[in-house]
């Protein structure tokens, strides 16, 4: 059996054993997720809040914004606080004054500590056990916790309607007066808010830990780290030193890549150009306007954490409140993103036959279209929802669903849905004949297309929650779209990408690109499908999921670690004959993926991996500092690698401006370091001490965020901003300059 033929076995088989197992805890999410009651009643029968309360509660939540307006077990924004471990903390301090007003007639904070000691033991037999009655779907809670309801219910009604006491509150937590007017809403909201903070402290049947595996860290409650916490991040991290001595001795024992000499001149000078891949540099339009207008939101949304009620005056959020300006922010990401990869696509689809198959003009002007409706229409939709125009089910479907990353609403999920398939159809139109005639680049292809159908298929995990789905069940399939969908098959897209950019340019041998492709699936995929669960420790899914997120989340970062060798290697080939030099900034951009994937994607999100570290770090700044320097580090940066790669092909005479390029790339770079080193990462080990020693509660106080120094680190990042703004208009300047000022293009 050769080479190739294992590895198309081994492949096989991780896609099949990394999907059942995943889909086995899937299960076991359904079965074992945080109840929803029928009623939760007090221990006199009163109705505190029902059914319908919790589940209309959840969508009153997700149209104001839902994790753009704070967090629920630690996912979402990271301006105003997690609100489940805000009520938690509250509850626990209410209730501790009055045990201590009852016995010793002063405050909670004014006892000593064996009085307090006896008291948070009281507490936490009061808020640990758990009262759900599986026959009568009931969740009995006690006198002391209905009066810490009520004075709750009322605290956070004041916040987000308009009671002038919490004015300097809602400023610091970016949340605008009167995001909810209606009473009997509010009232709704307060029953998720205390359902979901319930799940955070009540044990699981027959367990000593929590729904959400004692999470947040508060020792008021007993939420503490777990054995099984501590334990599977020992494991982790001896798991990722033994694949990291296993990755380096077969690098060693497979010796270098095999050299070839590089054509004597370009081989794509000979490549036709056709009437459908001349429609692409359009798309590049979109992505250069996109990147420039998500770079504006960002820094809007960034200046929300030091000015919460404005832009330097200005009373912004009255008309573009800080849930918007980050939903548009981090969703414009995905838009870009993904629209110049998928433009590539496009590109290389016919390249390779060499001709259209008939109608593929006609339906990339139509995807073209339809992308403009889905972006332009799923933001006016988020638009009217947070600002409470939409009822409940009109909201679902047009306006804001609050799932961060999957924030539009289900009608423009599923027209994107369709547009996916349109993509998927023009993309493998062109290659039918090519594959029907067994070239050496057979495999490569059907690689190729396998990572294009994941690509389309993938997207519909977004459909399978509904309205008012279990924030559990719901969070599971959320992280197939965020973390199988833009983290998996877009890698492997990118990876078969460049591999056939390569074997294109006569760089890499078609056996070679081919074997190196399978051989990476095969290493990111083991880890990458059942990494998803690293994002699900504390959000009421089984402890086995712990176990199986901390093991294979450590193995993606096993490959990342010979990422150096990558770059050296591109860099080698952009110096391999002169003409060369014309793809300098591509492969350039390719490098700088390598060293953000080393960088954003391993350092920066292995400290966040273990159960042990995402405990205390969960929803803190140091997730923000992860999904900036992997989400546009390695994939924005390897987007408009990409991007330039076509255009070089499509203007492939033309004289390129190459200080603007180089503005561009210096500044992209150095801006986005900037902004990880200079504010992002101490503001992110700041928090974590923080937690660590107070709880999370503390960590995303207004106390602490709204601190003076701390205040400076947020105005820090200003630099890396202004800087890397500079390479976000150079950029679409560049593109639009090179399109517009040489509208022939060479056939």
């Amino acid at each position: 059996m050769n080479r190739e033929r294992k590895l198309w076995i081994g492949f096989a088989l991780v896609m099949l054993i990394s999907f059942s197992v995943l889909g086995y805890y899937g299960y076991q999410i359904y079965q074992e997720s945080p109840p929803i009651p029928k009623l939760i009643v007090s221990e006199n029968n009163e109705v505190i809040f029902t059914q319908e309360d919790i589940k209309d509660g959840q969508n009153i939540w997700q149209s104001i914004g839902g994790q753009e307006v704070g967090s629920i077990w630690g996912h979402g924004a990271y301006v105003a606080p997690d609100w489940t471990a805000d009520w938690l903390h509250r509850e626990a301090l209410f209730i501790l004054n009055k045990y201590a007003q009852n016995d010793f007639q002063t405050n909670y904070d004014e006892l000593n500590p064996e009085q307090q000691a006896a008291l948070k033991i009281r507490l936490q037999n009061n808020l640990r056990p758990n009262t759900y009655d599986e026959s009568t779907q009931t969740i009995t809670v006690s006198e002391e916790r209905v009066e810490a309801i009520k004075h709750l219910s009322d605290y956070y009604k004041g916040l987000f309607t308009n009671d002038p006491k919490f004015n300097q509150l809602r400023k610091d937590y970016a949340i605008p007066i009167n995001s909810i007017s209606d009473e009997t809403k509010m009232s709704k909201m307060n029953a998720f808010f205390f359902w979901a903070t319930w799940a955070t402290v009540t044990e699981r049947p027959g367990s000593n830990i929590s729904y959400t595996h004692n999470w947040p860290a508060d020792e008021l409650v007993g939420n503490k780290p777990t054995r099984d916490l501590l334990a599977w991040s020992g494991v982790s991290i001896i798991l990722l030193i033994l694949c990291i001595g296993i990755m380096v001795f077969y690098h060693v024992k497979s010796g270098e890549d095999e050299n070839i000499p590089a054509p004597a001149e370009d081989p794509l000078l000979k490549q036709g150009i056709t009437p459908s891949m001349k429609l692409v540099k359009k798309y590049f339009w979109i992505v250069s306007l996109l990147m420039v207008l998500q770079m504006v939101l960002g820094i809007v949304t960034a200046h929300y954490g030091v000015e919460g009620d404005g832009f330097y005056g200005i009373p912004l959020d009255q008309i573009l409140p800080y849930s918007i300006s980050r939903t548009w922010h981090t969703q414009l990401a995905i838009f870009w993103i993904a629209t110049a990869w998928l433009a590539t696509g496009l590109y290389i689809a016919p390249a390779v036959s060499g001709k259209d198959p008939k109608f593929q003009t006609f339906g990339i002007n139509f995807l073209f279209i339809a992308l403009l409706v889905i972006v332009l229409g799923s933001m006016a939709g988020q638009w009217m929802g947070v600002m409470q125009k939409l009822n409940l089910v009109d909201n679902f479907w047009f306006g804001h669903q609050g799932y961060e990353y999957v924030d539009l609403g289900r009608f423009w999920q599923i027209f994107l849905l369709i547009g996916l398939f349109l993509w998927l159809a023009l993309m493998t139109r062109p290659l039918i004949p090519v594959l029907k005639k067994k070239t050496k680049e057979k495999n490569l292809i059907i690689m190729f297309l396998i990572s294009c159908t994941a690509i389309a298929s993938f997207y519909a995990a977004g459909l399978m929650w509904g309205r008012q789905t279990n924030i559990a069940i719901a969070e599971y399939w959320r992280w197939w779209v965020v973390h199988l969908w833009v983290e998996g098959f877009f890698e492997v897209f990118a990876t078969v990408v460049i591999a056939f950019l390569f074997v294109r340019l006569g760089l890499l041998k078609t056996k070679t690109a081919t074997l190196n492709v399978l051989l990476a699936t095969i290493i990111f995929m083991s880890g990458g499908i059942l990494g998803t669960f690293h994002h699900l420790y504390f959000t009421g899914t089984p402890t086995a999921v712990m176990a199986l997120g901390a093991t294979f989340s450590a193995l993606e970062i096993v490959p990342l670690t010979l990422i150096g060798y990558e770059a050296y290697h591109n860099y080698k080939l952009s110096k391999a004959t002169k003409w060369l030099e014309d793809y300098k900034w591509p492969i350039y951009f390719m490098i700088a993926v390598a060293f953000w994937n080393f960088l954003g994607a391993g350092i920066f999100g292995f400290i966040i991996n273990p159960p042990i570290a995402l405990y205390y770090v969960q929803g803190l700044n140091t997730t923000p500092l992860h999904g900036h320097t992997a989400l546009f580090g390695v994939y924005g940066m390897l987007g408009i690698g990409l991007m330039l790669f076509v255009l070089r092909s499509l203007y492939r005479n033309i004289q390129w401006n190459d200080k603007l390029l180089k503005i561009s790339f210096w500044s992209l770079n150095i801006g986005l370091l900037a902004m990880a080193l200079l504010s992002l990462l101490p503001i992110g080990v700041w928090q974590a001490i923080e937690s660590i020693e107070h709880g999370m509660w503390y960590a995303r106080s207004a106390e602490l965020l709204q601190h003076p120094t701390m205040n400076i680190l947020k105005w820090m990042r200003s630099v890396g901003d202004i800087i890397f703004a500079v390479g976000m208009v150079a950029t679409c300047w560049f593109v639009f300059q090179l399109t517009l000022k040489n509208k022939k293009i060479r056939s």
